[in-house]
């Protein structure tokens, strides 16, 4: 019977921003209310960018990806959500998602208030909350000690960042917190490792949860290289970057689709690394949404099976 154990986890958390967090929210989402998905804010490209230059707000545009993902279709309110404005005006390239939540924001309604307010139109049940309520940035520190300001110039530089941080420094939203805290499980990726993955460990509070949570912690690697300078990094390399922000051995498994290369780490002895079979028939670059909630299913039993004691 598929996800009949994961059925029986109590709380489920998914780390990261985009699509590929997206993908995991939808494979997942027969969780309902036993899913959170902590999203990152950073975005500053295309419609939730534009929106940033004038404004104060945070980056709306992965919010409503993840919201997107997890509609119910066909529906008119998923329809509208989508839309995207077309045309020559200023509205060309506006998402009317986007827009909405930023209308709520405008409103003073808290920007996690405001996305439960779409999750009540569209009756999504899965939680989605910002990994900040503050207007923040992504800023990389190159080799020559240059700052790069912003997700689009990081995604743009020519060699991977030896740093990255957030500027302004700001809180993570307290309910991202108190999620991890009662997480089982929690899920890093896929997506663009350094510009949807790491900006959420950046916020020390959701470091510190993570690092004293007591959760299986499964890294989920993307299946086909990146356009960013994160193509250069290998599994291990992430699994080194992920263990220093989260200040401990944190990753315990990665799964992986099975035409990866074989690992035999001496940075990464304590990881298991668990191959499937996991791309699309749609798209050779997502993953099977069946596949990989099978995948996860397998893994965290595995270990779950390691902690009970020995009769």
């Amino acid at each position: 019977m598929l996800n009949h154990q994961l059925i029986n986890t109590k709380h489920v958390v998914a780390i990261g921003g985009g699509h590929g967090l997206g993908r995991i929210l939808a494979a997942l989402s027969f969780l309902g209310p036993r899913l959170t998905g902590i999203v990152a804010t950073t975005d500053n490209g295309g419609s939730t960018g534009r929106l940033r230059q004038d404004q104060q707000t945070i980056a709306w545009g992965d919010l409503r990806n993840c919201l997107s993902h997890l509609s119910h279709r066909p529906s008119l309110g998923a329809m509208l959500f989508d839309h995207r404005f077309t045309g020559t005006n200023e509205l060309a390239g506006h998402n009317l998602g986007n827009l909405v939540l930023h209308a709520l924001d405008q409103l003073c309604v808290r920007p996690l208030e405001a996305v439960n307010l779409i999750r009540g139109i569209l009756n999504i049940e899965t939680n989605i909350i910002p990994m900040s309520e503050a207007s923040t940035h992504l800023v990389a520190l190159s080799h020559c000690g240059a700052k790069v300001f912003g997700e689009l110039n990081v995604d743009s530089m020519k060699e991977a960042p030896i740093a990255l941080s957030l500027e302004p420094q700001v809180q993570a939203t307290n309910e991202a917190c108190a999620a991890i805290e009662q997480a089982e499980l929690i899920i890093l990726g896929p997506g663009s490792f350094l510009t949807s993955v790491i900006p959420p460990l950046l916020l020390p509070e959701i470091a510190a949860s993570i690092r004293h949570s007591n959760a299986h912690v499964i890294l989920i690697d993307n299946l086909t290289a990146e356009y960013s300078p994160a193509s250069t990094f290998s599994i291990e390399d992430k699994i080194v970057w992920l263990n220093q922000l989260i200040g401990k051995e944190a990753i315990i498994d990665v799964i992986q689709d099975n035409s990866a290369a074989n690992i035999t780490s001496q940075y990464c002895t304590n990881v298991r690394f668990n191959q499937f079979n996991l791309v699309s028939h749609h798209h050779s670059g997502l993953h099977d949404k069946q596949s990989l909630a099978e995948a996860i299913e397998q893994v965290h039993l595995h270990y779950q099976t390691q902690l009970q004691p020995q009769v």
